[in-house]
């Protein structure tokens, strides 16, 4: 499964030394705007301690953890969605994410240009949101003159679809999000137009001060606080400086949160050849969750042994495990949890 949380921001707020810190991989990194022209793709493994102990249960040759795709995007300025700056760049590339990590400068920096002279993070979340909802509302727009004219055919999809983008263009005239004013059913109408704000998003703040306070307005969105520069630096110390100086990594945190914000969890499967995370989707059934490994685990299901890691590693064997009864056999219509261990009938 292939899903992308794009990484975006105003210009000069740490986004592609997080791009750098994230994946390792080197990206031009400059003090001036739109040093970021093409997005840079890279793949990251997504952390999970259950693998590691599953493989060591196992005794496992290879293991092969579940990953996420992240992509550096070029710096959004005010105006972009009437081509400012690189804008045109900028949306389309952002329209062909799933999620948006949106990076906020929190920290203070006199020798680090601020694109508009001051630090203002709500300020600045605001001109992003902004140039995505002016973005989306020529979308809208656009559709609903579309829609009008099928309309007069009386198709009742057609009516409905029309009503649910006139409450997105009320929302977003409002200055909201479209998916703060849409419920699910609306949403999967919405999904060709392919709407930015209807994109989850993760608030990444970039500060200075691992003490620093952060304004309630930001504590409320959904968010991870990091110190990108000095996620920077930790890419170039030894465990031991690590250790010595007393700094941890929250990239971790990052990119957990990454995965969950794109809907994503794990279940595995764990042998001697080979203990691997599978990426699925949250609230796939057993049959979807197969299709991972396979299509024909879709279509040829006939039904999966299930088990929980911990009481698998708990119980010492497979063996053991059956005979206390905690393997089940599951149908077709099993929803698979978080952290399943898994073998699949077909």
């Amino acid at each position: 499964m292939s899903l992308s949380i794009g990484i975006v921001g105003l210009p000069n707020v740490g986004k592609s030394t997080l791009f750098k810190a994230l994946t390792k991989k080197q990206v031009d990194i400059a003090n001036y705007p739109f040093c970021t022209i093409d997005p840079s793709v890279g793949v990251v493994e997504v952390p999970d301690e259950r693998l590691g102990k599953l493989a060591e249960f196992s005794k496992s040759k290879k293991v092969v953890p579940a990953a996420v795709e992240f992509v550096d995007i070029a710096g959004l300025v005010k105006g972009a969605s009437e081509g400012e700056g690189l804008g045109n760049k900028f949306l389309a590339n952002i329209r062909e994410v799933d999620a948006i990590g949106q990076v906020v400068r929190v920290f203070d920096n006199d020798k680090i240009i601020h694109v508009h002279n001051k630090v203002d993070p709500v300020g600045d979340i605001g001109v992003i949101e902004t140039e995505l909802i002016l973005a989306d509302l020529e979308t809208v727009n656009k559709r609903i003159g579309t829609l009008e004219k099928e309309v007069k055919s009386g198709d009742k999809e057609i009516i409905k679809k029309l009503e649910a983008v006139k409450k997105v263009k009320a929302a977003l005239e409002q200055g909201k999000l479209a998916k703060e004013s849409l419920d699910k059913s609306d949403m999967d109408l919405m999904r060709d137009l392919h709407l930015l704000t209807l994109k989850p998003i993760l608030y990444i703040y970039n500060i200075s001060d691992k003490n620093m306070d952060l304004p309630e307005e930001l504590k409320k969105k959904n968010h991870v606080v990091l110190d990108i520069k000095t996620e920077e630096d930790l890419m170039e110390m030894s465990d031991e400086d690590k250790k010595e100086l007393v700094l941890k990594s929250n990239i971790d945190q990052l990119i957990v949160e990454s995965y969950r914000l794109l809907g994503l969890m794990n279940y595995f499967t764990t042998g001697e050849d080979e203990t691997r995370a599978w990426t699925i989707r949250q609230n796939s059934t057993a049959p979807e969750a197969g299709a991972a490994i396979h299509t024909d685990f879709r279509e040829k299901f006939i039904r999966a042994e299930v088990i929980n890691w911990q009481d698998l590693i708990s119980a010492g064997s497979y063996a053991k495990a059956r005979e206390k009864g905690l393997v089940r056999t599951e149908g077709k219509e099993y929803v698979v949890k978080d952290g399943d261990v898994i073998e699949f009938r077909i």
